[in-house]
């Protein structure tokens, strides 16, 4: 293996323990040792990744976020003709994957918001734009659905996309404490199959 792809290799294994430890312990509640000690690489060489702990966090947002841009993408590129039915059958898989994973951990974008959204001027930085990619994409969707007939035209799909957006996350926060789906469901069936409808 080359350097530079041993490098990359050791990034992207930081990276992906990053998302799992945040995700089951927090930012706080995960030290730089305990994710170094994950992927075998020395306390010294973590800076030859990243330049902090906290410039590691915000590069593990980016991260967490590509594959969902990814697979998104994927749902509206292969729709056919029906955009709102994409975005609905993304939700859907994600709400599988949310009961498999019996709603432990939600979404680290959320969880971060509320632990460092406030605190870190780098998290706040990272959490903007990933949720602004995430938020242009859903509209870019829904755009794409006002025109095909099958989303309202009253409101602008950048303000339908905000809402589901907002409104998932909450609802991602109670699934979280009550232990089950369904206040992700009433979110999906609420906005995606009755407030945004034509």
């Amino acid at each position: 293996m080359s350097k530079s792809t041993k490098k990359e290799f050791n990034r992207e294994n930081l990276l992906n323990h990053g998302v799992t430890l945040f995700m089951e312990q927090g930012y706080h509640g995960t030290g730089l040792q305990e994710i170094l000690d994950a992927v075998n690489i020395p306390k010294g060489s973590f800076y030859n990744y990243f330049g902090s702990k906290e410039d590691f966090g915000a590069d593990v947002i980016q991260h967490y976020t590509e594959p969902f841009i990814m697979q998104l993408t994927a749902y509206l590129d292969n729709s056919g003709a029906d955009a709102l039915s994409a975005i609905k059958r993304y939700f859907d898989e994600l709400i599988v994957e949310l009961e498999k994973n019996e709603f432990k951990g939600g979404c680290l974008l959320g969880n971060f918001m509320g632990e460092m959204g406030d605190t870190s001027e780098v998290f706040q930085k990272s959490l903007q734009s990933a949720v602004k990619r995430y938020r242009d994409l859903l509209q870019s969707g829904l755009a794409k659905a006002q025109q095909q007939g099958t989303v309202r035209l009253d409101k602008s799909a950048e303000e339908m996309a905000d809402l589901l957006v907002n409104t998932w996350q909450g609802a991602l926060l109670r699934m979280k404490i009550e232990k089950s789906s369904a206040p992700i469901k009433q979110c999906c069936q609420d906005l995606l199959g009755d407030y945004f409808r034509a």
